[in-house]
């Protein structure tokens, strides 16, 4: 009788322990498959927004567009100088004027607070320039320094400049206060009009030759980079080895840069254009050197170069740092280069009212006449709202 008792209470505590395990089990095996389900739920939503959703801000940046082929193209212009070039700069920008281009025009921080401000009062003031909209000076003035990378960051910053404010254009161009157009606006964006939107006209070399040792391994600084006071750069003691991370190239500092390759020198999305410009803070001549140097190793820009500056220029041979200013003596081999720009042409260059005359057509202190304007210079008395753009 004590016996079947015994019995009966392991069945009383044996039947729910062997419920319990069952039921402990079956939840063990439920969580894990739902566990499973939900890991191979999450892979595939993850998998899924990778592919369209991009994890860094690289990924989201497009190349912008430009104008349709064989259409005229826009033109963007940076136009420097320093202290005394405010009157050479407001001829070769006059000479230079075309409505569609867009324009920015810098005098340096040496130029004086006066000097800047009639600057800056011509363009307001100019009716053609205010009634269009396509000139701006960077008021922001920017000290820089003759062979420093000050030089670099200044067209860089008008680049920049141009993209937020002057809306589509094709091409930049950047000049200074001693270059002067060698034909018209009207005959160089008809020229243009069948030339591939993406090429990049910068005259380059990968043969740096005596460089290497005067530019490329001394460092110099430039203390435009830190000081408001204009002195020259200096050098340091240390030299340094040449890159091996990327390969050099020379070439001329003045250029026609594509919309495409400016845009990506400003977004750098390969980091390519600002390890380079690091480099190149210590480089002497730096802007005969940084935009050559990035567009010859980007994978993507290498075989989009034509090697030419569109300038006539007249050099020593060998060539020393400076070339020869332009003169009587030079028109007709200037003429005949076929180049669109000439430099260096001193201020009040007698040469500069041949060219007004002989190959722009251009009055004193006027425009060039154009299909966009029949003539436009201070002894009209017409209002400039007749001005249409014809293309």
């Amino acid at each position: 009788m004590e016996t079947n008792k015994q019995q009966h209470k392991k069945k009383k505590w044996f039947l729910p322990l062997i419920f319990s395990l069952l039921l402990t089990t079956f939840l063990i095996l439920l969580s894990i498959f739902i566990s499973s389900d939900s890991s191979s739920l999450l892979y595939l939503t993850h998998s899924r927004t990778s592919k369209n959703t991009p994890h860094f801000v690289e990924s989201k940046l497009r190349i912008s567009s430009t104008s349709p082929p064989n259409s005229v193209p826009r033109i963007a212009y940076l136009i420097s100088g320093s202290v005394g070039d405010g009157e050479s700069l407001k001829r070769t920008l006059k000479a230079l004027y075309h409505p569609r281009n867009q324009y920015a025009v810098h005098l340096d921080l040496e130029a004086s607070p006066k000097e800047r401000l009639d600057l800056a009062n011509f363009v307001r003031n100019e009716p053609l320039f205010a009634e269009l909209g396509n000139v701006r000076m960077i008021v922001k003035a920017n000290l820089v320094t003759y062979r420093g990378p000050t030089m670099v960051t200044n067209t860089l910053h008008a680049a920049a400049l141009l993209f937020k404010e002057a809306g589509d254009w094709d091409w930049f161009i950047n000049l200074s206060a001693s270059d002067y157009p060698l034909l018209t606006q009207d005959d160089l964006l008809h020229t243009l009009s069948s030339i591939p939107r993406h090429l990049n006209f910068i005259e380059h070399t990968s043969d740096i030759g005596w460089k290497e040792d005067q530019r490329a391994k001394p460092v110099i600084i430039d203390p435009a980079l830190y000081s408001v006071n204009k002195s020259d750069v200096f050098w340091v003691t240390e030299k340094r080895s040449v890159p091996t991370a990327y390969k050099l190239f020379t070439g001329s500092a003045w250029m026609m840069l594509s919309r495409q390759f400016v845009e990506y020198m400003l977004w750098g999305w390969d980091n390519l254009p600002r390890i380079v410009l690091m480099y190149y803070a210590n480089f002497l001549s730096s802007p005969e050197g940084y935009f050559h140097t990035v567009i010859c190793n980007a994978e993507e820009f290498r075989n989009t170069t034509v090697n030419h500056d569109l300038h006539f220029i007249s050099w020593d041979n060998p060539p020393k740092q400076h070339p020869h200013f332009l003169t009587a003596e030079h028109y007709w081999s200037m003429v005949e280069s076929n180049a669109p720009f000439g430099r260096k042409f001193g201020r009040n260059e007698p040469l500069l009212d041949k060219i007004d005359t002989e190959l722009l057509g251009r009055n004193a202190d006027g425009y060039v006449p154009g299909m966009w304007f029949s003539h436009a210079n201070p002894n009209i008395t017409k209002p400039y709202s007749f001005v249409k753009n014809n293309h």
